[in-house]
């Protein structure tokens, strides 16, 4: 039996679900967002009335976002920042905070991908992909959450992988960070909830973009890549997910609407998780 009784109200929100999803005046800082996957969020967040900032690693790429992000009619701050170094870290937000304003919403999505079999790949190079997959994660948050325990809420979303479930040949190091990245969301989670910091994942599925091209074009015989049909195979929705897949979500982790969601990681994979697999014929 439901009852009609309503729970003892602490403080409870009006619900309005368009205001619920608006990101009207926060400041949103993506990471690696000149591009691809962290491109596709910041514009999600643009549109959802946020102010952009984003960084890359080269100034280079930095000017191409901001030139992106212009054609695409959105206002955004680019900084030339190493997430692995932490001087540098915090003297980007520090510039931010001052430039722009104190970061209400933080997405951990710069990242790298090694794909050599374990036995062949050095120290060196596993130790690379843990820093910008795992370390600077955790440099980037340990910069923002103090202000954002100063304001008394915030927002902070991990860029996890089905690899934080999963295995595969030649990624070990890139499914070691990224299970290490869900975890280190959860102790987020539960170190700071109190605080009205929510800290939460996104696992996104295989994504069309421009790095995983070659993997889908068509053969000289007129057939799919072997991996194209692998994930078409596997994957409930038979297709690639896309960069605006992840706006949705990725809109509702950053908004007033997921205020009591925290510690989740959110996989947004078409369903391969939740798949065995096609039966061979």
């Amino acid at each position: 039996m439901i009852s009609s009784e309503r729970p003892p109200d602490s403080g409870t929100k009006t619900f309005n679900h368009m205001v619920n999803f608006s990101l009207e005046g926060k400041v949103a800082l993506v990471t690696g967002a000149s591009y691809g996957i962290g491109y596709a969020i910041a514009s999600a967040y643009a549109k959802a009335g946020a102010r952009i900032v984003f960084n890359d690693i080269k100034q280079e790429l930095v000017d191409k976002g901001i030139e992106a992000y212009k054609a695409d009619g959105i206002e955004a701050n680019g900084y030339v920042c190493d997430v692995t170094n932490e001087d540098q870290v915090n003297a980007m937000v520090a510039q931010i905070e001052k430039e722009v304003g104190s970061i209400d919403i933080l997405v951990n999505n710069a990242g790298i991908i090694k794909r050599v079999p374990m036995h062949e790949m050095s120290a060196a190079e596993f130790r690379q992909v843990i820093d910008v997959d795992l370390n600077a994660p955790f440099i980037m948050a340990k910069a923002v959450i103090p202000s954002m325990m100063k304001k008394g809420h915030g927002k902070i979303i991990n860029i996890c992988s089905m690899m934080s479930e999963l295995g595969r040949e030649t990624v070990a190091a890139y499914a070691a960070a990224k299970g290490g990245l869900k975890m280190l969301t959860r102790n987020i989670a539960s170190e700071y909830g109190e605080h009205n910091i929510q800290c939460n994942g996104i696992g996104p599925g295989y994504i069309a973009t421009p790095q995983t091209a070659p993997l889908r074009e068509t053969q000289a015989d007129g057939s799919r890549h072997p991996f194209d049909q692998f994930i078409l195979a596997k994957t409930p929705a038979a297709r690639w997910g896309t960069p605006e897949d992840l706006m949705g979500p990725a809109v509702f982790l950053a908004s007033q609407a997921s205020d009591f969601v925290n510690g989740h990681v959110l996989y947004v994979d078409g369903g391969i998780l939740a798949y065995i697999g096609k039966q061979p014929k």
